[in-house]
Formats: structure tokens, C-alpha cells, sequence
């Protein structure tokens, strides 16, 4: 069997992005997470749908049979533990600030109420929120509305790998290409997120067969693969920092050869992302990403707390948003570079005692449905 490569500079820049994705939630006054290049990295979500569908494209979409059960159970315990894990600590976040608002000391706003509704408990444990316009898609830890969106896109992936290795790929074109007309015609039958994640997932999925057909046949020269890449980078720059009609889709599409140039690995900025510290950022991307509200709710709690009983506006609201400050760019500056410490130092021990915890015990799950499988058969009379 053909191992499976790993794409070392697409990991990269998925850690990259999640580290993009917590200076975006992150608001601190005049730090250079103000910058307007971190204030719309939003688009770059579109970019990690688009990756997941090429990284499970190459995991599973070449197997000739893929047992739909295996991959529920490897994808459910993928995501799943750490997903349940921070819903818990967000709730438990709700039970701290009712205990705190029962004493009279008032927190932002009421427990229990709005995003952090007892009726959106049952959702976000469904992996639903992201799905309906009856649930509060950002409720609790808002980042997960996106792992609602990947983990039902995984089933319906795991459904249309059961189909011929021809069929599968034909699915996923006439999935992506509808659900890109019908964004660009706004006529989106699902919530948006679902229509995005729909239509870049599989468009990935597409450029993963793009990718294959051209990899024997296409010798990358470092040169001109490092031309390329800058170019993709700037366009993506570009993409942030500019508006115009249907950016989204286009962005998704961008995205798409950003990938496909980036998983040949022949550029320098390819071998510059292959270095030491953004390959941790790739290998604790998903507990960055997953981790990284809890975090910045403490904080923001701290400096409300702080704001009242000093009675200094350390806790400003700023067009309806929450910010921090100390009351020093200097030190508001430095405040972030020791929040995105803690943000790594806090993912790491998600990823080594939750994240990879969980992918371990779903491997366990997996192999004992195999061996009991097997001695089913054996029991057979033959």
C-alpha cells in the first residue's frame, strides 16, 4: 500500500491561519492586533474548508472501499473530545458568572442568556448550531461553528466514497459547483457558513485529483515555484485587504491554487514554512483554534473585574465589541505577545492530553470492532 504522504507546508499554514484567527478575536486597545490586515482575516476560514477537503481527499478519497464506520469513528474522535471539553468549560464559564451575578456582581451580561442559552447546550453537543437558523450559531465557544459545518461535511464525504472512484469525484464537482452557483446567485438553500463549507470543502476535494493528476508529470524548479508562491501570497494579502463583489467565492477559488501550488512544497517560502516553529504551529492548529476563546473570555473577565473595582476603563466597549487596555500601547502590545504565548502553551496541553488522547482512544475503538468483527466471522460455520 502506498503510504500516506503528509503535506508538511499545508499543516504549516493551517497553524498559521489559526494563529491569524486569534489575533482576530483578540481586541486590545492600539496593540498591533488593530492592524486592518488582522481585522479581516475572517475570509481565511474559506481556506481552511477548502484544505480539509484536499487533506481527506488524499487520507481517504483514493481507497478503493472505505468502511463508512471507521471513518465516523476516526473522525468523531478527531474532533469530538475537544469539542465537548471547551463546550464544558464554556458552561462551566456560565455557572461561575450565575454564582457571581446571584451575589450581585454583574459580568458583561446576563448567565444563561443569549448565546449562552440552557437551549443551545443541546446543539452545539449535536454539532448543530452552525446548521439551522434556530440556533445561535456562535453560541458558547464560538469558534466551533465551524466544526459543525466540517464534521456533517465528513459524513456526507464518508457517504460519497462508498460510490466508484469515478463517481466520488464527479459527486464532489457537481456538490462544489452547485453550491458556488448558488452563492454567487444568492440563492443559498442552507445558512451561508453551510453553503461555504458545502462548496469549498469539495472544491478542495477536487483540487486533491487535480493534484494527482499532475504530480508525476510536473517537476517543480525551485526558482520558479518561489515566484509562484510569493505571487499567491500577495494575491491572498490582496484578497484580505480588499472588498468587492463575491470576494468570498473567489477567495475559496484562490484558495484552491494556493493549495495546489503549496502541496508540491517547491518554493522557498514552502521551506520556510517547513522550519521548526511553524510545523508546531500545524501540529497544534486545531487545539489553537479550539482553545483559544477560553482564553481571551478569562482575560476579558479579568479586566472587566479589574475595570470595576478600580474604576478605570480597562474594559472599554468599542463599536459593541469588548476590548482590553492597561492603559499603555507599550504594554498593551507586549499584553498580546504574552497572551499568544499562553494561547500556544494552552493548545499544547490540549493537543497532548485531549486532542491526541482522543484520536488514541478512537484508534482502540476502531481495532476492537475489527477483532470482534473478525472473530464473528470465524464463528461462522464454514
Amino acid at each position: 500500500m502506498e503510504p500516506v504522504k503528509r503535506f508538511t507546508t499545508l499543516d504549516s499554514f493551517r497553524g498559521v491561519c489559526a494563529l491569524l484567527v486569534v489575533f482576530y478575536h483578540l481586541h486590545v486597545v492600539g496593540s498591533f492586533t488593530e492592524m486592518p490586515f488582522f481585522r479581516r482575516v475572517d475570509i481565511l476560514l474559506n481556506f481552511f474548508f477548502v484544505l480539509s477537503g484536499f487533506v481527506l481527499a488524499h487520507s481517504y478519497g483514493m481507497k478503493l472501499r472505505l468502511g463508512f464506520k471507521d471513518f465516523f469513528i476516526s473522525r468523531f474522535f478527531r474532533l469530538y473530545p475537544l469539542h465537548l471539553t471547551m463546550l464544558l468549560v464554556f458552561i462551566a464559564f456560565e455557572l461561575v458568572r450565575w454564582a457571581a451575578y446571584n451575589k450581585g456582581f454583574n459580568l458583561n451580561n446576563v448567565p444563561f442568556t443569549g448565546l449562552f442559552a440552557p437551549a443551545e447546550i443541546l446543539p452545539n453537543l449535536l454539532l448543530l448550531q452552525a446548521w439551522t437558523t434556530l440556533t445561535e450559531t456562535m453560541s458558547f465557544n464560538y469558534p466551533s461553528w465551524s466544526i459543525s459545518i466540517e464534521f456533517y461535511i465528513y459524513m456526507l464525504f464518508g457517504v460519497v466514497c462508498i460510490f466508484s472512484m469515478r463517481n466520488r469525484f464527479l459527486l464532489a464537482a457537481c456538490i462544489s459547483v452547485i453550491a458556488f452557483v448558488l452563492i454567487f446567485t444568492e440563492n443559498e438553500p442552507l445558512v451561508w457558513r453551510a453553503m461555504l463549507g458545502l462548496s469549498c470543502f469539495f472544491a478542495g476535494n477536487i483540487t486533491y485529483l487535480v493534484y494527482r493528476l499532475i504530480r508525476d508529470r510536473f517537476v517543480p524548479v525551485q526558482w520558479s515555484m518561489t515566484v509562484l508562491e510569493c505571487l499567491l501570497m500577495f494575491a491572498t494579502y490582496w484578497l484580505i485587504m480588499n472588498d468587492f463583489e463575491d470576494r468570498s467565492p473567489i477567495a475559496s477559488l484562490m484558495f484552491c491554487l494556493l493549495v495546489l501550488v503549496f502541496a508540491f512544497e517547491g518554493g522557498l517560502v514552502s521551506a520556510l514554512l517547513k522550519t521548526g516553529l511553524f510545523t508546531l504551529l500545524g501540529k497544534l492548529s486545531y487545539s489553537i483554534y479550539m482553545t483559544h476563546a477560553s482564553l481571551l473570555f478569562c482575560l476579558s473577565t479579568v479586566f472587566i473585574v479589574a475595570q470595576k473595582l478600580t474604576g478605570r476603563d480597562m474594559a472599554p466597549m468599542i463599536e459593541g465589541q469588548r476590548y482590553m487596555d492597561t492603559g499603555s500601547l507599550l504594554i498593551n502590545n507586549g499584553f498580546v505577545v504574552v497572551v499568544t504565548l499562553a494561547a500556544l502553551g494552552l493548545a499544547a496541553l490540549a493537543h497532548t492530553y485531549i486532542e491526541m488522547k482522543g484520536v488514541a482512544l478512537g484508534k482502540r475503538v476502531i481495532n476492537a470492532s475489527r477483532r470482534k468483527a473478525l472473530v464473528s466471522k470465524a464463528a461462522i460455520p464454514g
